[in-house]
């Protein structure tokens, strides 16, 4: 089976594991949040993996480097969904933690990714 460069990429994999930690975290969110927060959150968790994906498949760095700037605007967006998730009781202090690690973790390696290709 052919292994494609960004299924090599530590921050795809970590992206991955939190788009797994989302949805999880979110089948215990109150039912009236399916088309709110569950939805927002579990789409922006898909968004960061799908974005370093596309972002490799670009010729240019400069494209490359735009797909790495949403893929970490989406790392945001989803930071934000998760503290307003956290101030209304939706998820644990422990869950916050976590997910906030991990989103620590991934916008810094996204971050790297795009100086990288902003400097060749």
């Amino acid at each position: 089976m052919y292994i494609y460069s960004f299924e090599k990429l530590e921050v795809w994999k970590e992206s991955i594991k939190l788009a797994t930690i989302i949805y999880n975290c979110t089948k215990e969110f109150p039912n009236e949040e399916k088309f709110g927060l569950i939805s927002q959150m579990r789409r922006c968790s898909i968004s960061i993996s799908s974005n370093i994906a596309e972002g490799t498949a670009r010729h240019t760095n400069k494209d490359k480097a735009h797909f790495m700037a949403i893929a970490y605007g989406s790392t945001l967006e989803l930071l934000n969904q998760t503290i307003i998730s956290k101030e209304l009781g939706f998820i644990s202090d422990e869950k916050y933690k976590i997910i906030r690690f991990e989103i620590e973790s991934i916008t810094n390696k996204i971050n790297g990714l795009r100086n990288h290709f902003i400097k060749t």
